[in-house]
């Protein structure tokens, strides 16, 4: 059996070597990069089913690592950080990462949030009776290609923004509630959870050129969002 591989990114190398034996005891196959080119080098090279990015690496950033990686792939990545700060998390979420933890982290807790990356990625897609696509006007989703369409043009999106999306247009006109998103989308509760979902929304609704005005995405206060059909 071929366990899950994923890419540390890492400069630290006591740290590296700590999520290195994370991984392992979660039975995945780690693979340790020290440097942000060596490591986007591998992440294009090779197959690895998760990435775990640190931001202030050597030769080549985080920042700019992810940029790259976010150009010809969709994996999970989970960007590591020793500042707190609300715009870096803002800043990762707008560059297209899955998650963002802070260190120092628990042992258990990037576990967690490992397996969660992967249990979502690796989730059988939901199934569309009679439907392999959605489509209101100019907007398309095509479930079985797993592609988004916007003005006839594929819009690239992350695993997170297409299963948002996927469960937001299966249950069309409904308010689907903050907490069964993120039940949903990162399987484990974290404390910004419910930040990192309205960020996500934000993100699409601006690659699909969506205003708040004029969106079929809406938000409903004070209990999720749901999906409006506009044709």
């Amino acid at each position: 059996m071929n366990l899950p591989r994923i890419l540390i990114i890492e400069d630290d190398e006591a740290i590296g070597d700590a999520i290195v034996a994370i991984a392992k005891k979660n039975d995945l196959d780690p693979v340790h990069a020290s440097d942000g080119r060596s490591g986007l080098t591998l992440c294009l090279e090779e197959h690895f089913d998760l990435v775990v990015l640190d931001i202030g690496l050597p030769i080549m950033d985080g920042w700019e690592v992810l940029e790259r990686i976010r150009a010809h792939s969709t994996i999970p990545v989970l960007m590591l950080t020793a500042l707190d700060g609300e715009s870096d998390k803002v800043r990762a979420l707008e560059a297209g990462a899955d998650d963002y933890l802070t260190k120092p982290f628990g042992i258990r807790e990037l576990g967690a949030r490992l397996v969660a990356l992967l249990r979502r990625s690796t989730r059988t897609p939901a199934q569309h009776p009679g439907a392999d696509r959605f489509v209101d006007g100019s907007f398309e989703i095509d479930f079985s290609a797993h592609t988004v369409i916007q003005n006839g043009r594929v819009v690239a999106v992350t695993e997170l923004e297409f299963q948002l999306l996927d469960v937001l247009v299966t249950n069309t006109g409904t308010t689907v509630l903050v907490e069964h998103l993120v039940d949903l989308l990162w399987d484990v509760p974290f404390p910004d959870a419910e930040e990192w979902l309205k960020f996500t929304v934000f993100r699409l609704r601006r690659k699909l050129g969506w205003t708040p005005g004029n969106s079929p995405l809406e938000a409903v206060r004070g209990e999720g969002y749901r999906y409006l059909r506009r044709h």
